[in-house]
């Protein structure tokens, strides 16, 4: 009796253990996916790039398995043949690849010209050609004074009027700034579009003996950003106009007077409009609601932004039409590759196809109705096969574990995820207003916080227009001095030709 009592002890002992040692599994396994993703973070790239490992199908073009039954449930009417066709130069070991030879320098650039004559007399001698050799070089950026000179004239005094006569100024923005608009332009461009910090600029001025005071230069920069306001307002104004916006946040230390030995943390609000080619930066001390509550509060048409909870409400507002992310969708799968491989490169292959049918659109230049069919004959399948496919894998996971959640976050959100292929209008993801805030993580790393609030959403303000500078390949050196220099010609009535997206047709027609 008492043998078979230890008997039944024992057993509950080891399945008491073996509970334990599952338990034990399933958090070092979530403890090594947090320090792979640490790992990461710290020292590796952030590279999502997805290569399959299927042997059987070596083809870039990856296939998806769909029965008949499934794609006769769709119930297409119409068929778009796309010829779509990647070319690639052949490199074998007989033939080796070509060198691109010598890079060619622009057209554009000023040109000193040498003549070398050979060292014996060619008096006499017929010319036949001549060997061109160009090298680049640099002189360092030029300081220079621009001195006005208005002699003044008096009429003779058998004149009753004794006036003196003058010439006027030409008109500026900053009449009383010491600093012209090319210097303050180049000042800004450095510092909120290659992230040099002021003192470092002013260690720079001060090689060439130059010694600009620190609040001058700190004046300077704020007073010509806050003579960009107006067109601040009028570039949101075109932004929040617009129909459909990619909206994404990032954070910012700024300086606090309320918070003595310690930065707060703000946050970068980016708005981004694929037909105007425009990004909208609003800068709010939280990440709360209140932030994009406020500048969408009038806003109407299609919002896309990630996952993040605070967004869920304008799905209810009437007028917005809210889409998810799929690239964040696919980024959970890259990180359960560690955790269930199998799973998730077959995850990773659909997304890889939904990729590879917008890149089909792309190269062809389809629109309109086009890409509508293309995403419906092609698209739509594989979603509700993968919507499907999670329906029937999650059940068998662990709720813990990496792949469960990946499903988790995906499947709540799969009709949102899927919006897209109902407007040609819209994106798969939100890459483009991603692309947009990278920069400003490359500028915390120098300047490392904003002097204040108010100074944050200057720069929220000027990293608006340098990034519209970029997406219409546009030197922002150039726009800001051009600005500078006509802006006090200007009023409400034709400001908008100012801005970054409208400036080139406006300031030479014939490139418009």
């Amino acid at each position: 009796m008492q043998a078979a009592d230890n008997i039944t002890d024992y057993k509950a002992l080891s399945d008491q253990l073996l509970v334990q040692n599952n338990e034990l599994q399933i958090m070092v396994a979530a403890l090594r996916h947090e320090l792979a993703q640490m790992k990461k973070m710290i020292f590796g790239s952030r590279n999502e790039r997805f290569v399959p490992t299927d042997d059987n199908n070596p083809s870039p073009q990856l296939k998806l398995d769909l029965d008949a039954d499934t794609i006769a449930q769709c119930k297409i009417t119409a068929t778009t043949q796309v010829t779509y066709t990647r070319t690639k130069t052949e490199v074998t070991a007989n033939k080796p690849k070509a060198h691109p030879g010598r890079m060619k320098l622009p057209e554009n650039l000023r040109r000193e010209t040498i003549i070398l004559l050979p060292d014996f007399d060619v008096t006499g001698l017929k010319k036949i050609g001549e060997e061109i050799t160009e090298i680049l070089d640099l002189i360092p950026g030029e300081l220079y004074v621009k001195q006005y000179i208005r002699p003044k004239f008096v009429k003779p005094l058998s004149e009753t009027n004794n006036t003196v006569i003058t010439a006027s100024l030409p008109g500026r923005m900053m009449e009383k700034c010491m600093a012209g608009e090319g210097l303050v332009a180049q000042i800004i461009v450095d510092k909120y579009m290659d992230h040099i910090p002021l003192h470092r600029q002013l260690q720079r001025f001060a090689r060439v003996g130059l010694i600009i005071a620190q609040s001058s230069i700190n004046g300077w920069t704020k007073n010509v950003l806050d003579l960009l306001v107006g067109l601040y307002e009028l570039h949101k104004q075109l932004i929040l106009n617009s129909g459909y916006l990619n909206a994404d946040e990032t954070g910012i230390r700024v300086m606090d007077d309320d918070k003595k030995g310690t930065t707060h943390r703000g946050f970068y609000w980016a708005y981004h409009s694929q037909e105007l080619k425009a990004t909208l930066f609003d800068y709010r001390p939280g990440r709360g609601r209140d932030g994009p509550d406020d500048i969408l509060e009038k806003y109407q048409g299609f919002l896309q932004t990630d996952g993040l909870e605070l967004y869920n409400n304008f799905g209810t507002r009437k007028g917005i039409i809210h889409l998810l992310c799929m690239a964040h969708a696919r980024r959970y799968f890259v990180d359960a590759l560690n955790n269930n491989r199998l799973l998730a490169e077959h995850a990773l292959k659909m997304f890889q196809q939904l990729y590879d049918i917008e890149a089909r659109i792309k190269h062809a230049g389809l629109t309109g109705d086009d890409v509508i069919r293309l995403r419906q004959q092609e698209a739509v399948p594989i979603l509700k096969v993968m919507k499907q496919w999670m329906i029937d894998e999650y059940p068998k996971l662990l709720s813990s574990s990496t792949i469960a959640k990946a499903i988790a976050y995906s499947l709540p959100r799969w009709e949102k995820l899927c919006i897209y292929t109902t407007d040609a209008r819209l994106g798969i993801d939100n890459n483009p207003v991603e692309n947009a805030i990278r920069p400003i993580a490359i500028g915390r790393k120098n300047y490392m916080f904003a002097g204040s609030h108010e100074a944050a959403q200057r720069a929220a303000m000027i990293y608006s227009f340098f990034n519209t500078c970029r997406l219409h390949k546009i030197n922002p050196y150039e726009w800001l001095k051009d600005v500078l220099k006509r802006m006090h010609l200007y009023n409400s009535s034709n400001l908008h030709e100012l801005l970054p997206q409208n400036w080139v047709k406006f300031r030479n027609p014939e490139m418009g």
